[in-house]
């Protein structure tokens, strides 16, 4: 396994041929890019999202170009309040293209997990996504080995099978 860079991993987000899948297991995420709009949400503040406008952007290109991006999250529920901003920020996304799912936790108990958020790129290559306890990145580290592209495949796969559509998910409430 060899560890990327940004820009390496940014450009196999747009250069893949086929498909891309992303499974996230983790309740919260710390990236710099979030964090600001992220906060901006929980004080009320209105977010024209203008930010997600090159994702979108590349997700039609995806589209249009006959790709499929899917990602996949594991929720624990009620949501954390980084995955209710999450989830009230994601109709753009699939909008432009992205089959964003969500499962909640306790559909996934026997589901085998690899320990580790990752993208699968046409079953060719897998980036493991490391982070630290706060949510913030640390390494994004990749692997060709076939037995880690069938365990990402199949536990994705798994996944998606219990997994709601975006609009069709209700976010449980507290109380």
């Amino acid at each position: 396994m060899a560890s990327i860079t940004d820009d390496e991993f940014d450009r196999l987000l747009t250069t893949f041929d086929r498909e891309s899948v992303h499974l996230e297991s983790r309740d919260a995420y710390g990236t710099a890019v979030e964090l600001p709009h992220m906060a901006q949400w929980a004080a009320g503040e209105p977010d024209d999202l203008e930010w997600l406008a090159g994702w979108c952007a590349t997700l039609r290109d995806h589209v249009n170009a006959g790709r499929s991006v899917r990602r996949a999250r594991i929720v624990s529920e009620p949501l954390s309040d980084y995955q209710r901003w999450s989830h009230a920020i994601a109709g753009p996304m699939v909008d432009a293209g992205e089959d964003i799912r969500w499962v909640p936790r306790r559909l996934v108990s026997s589901v085998a997990i690899p320990g580790n958020d990752f993208y699968l790129f046409d079953d060719r290559l897998v980036v493991f996504l490391h982070y630290a306890g706060n949510g913030l990145g640390t390494d994004k580290v990749t692997s060709t080995d076939p037995d880690d592209i069938q365990r990402c495949r199949t536990a994705f796969e798994a996944v998606w099978t219990l997994a709601i559509p975006h609009r069709e998910y209700k976010p449980v409430q507290f109380g």
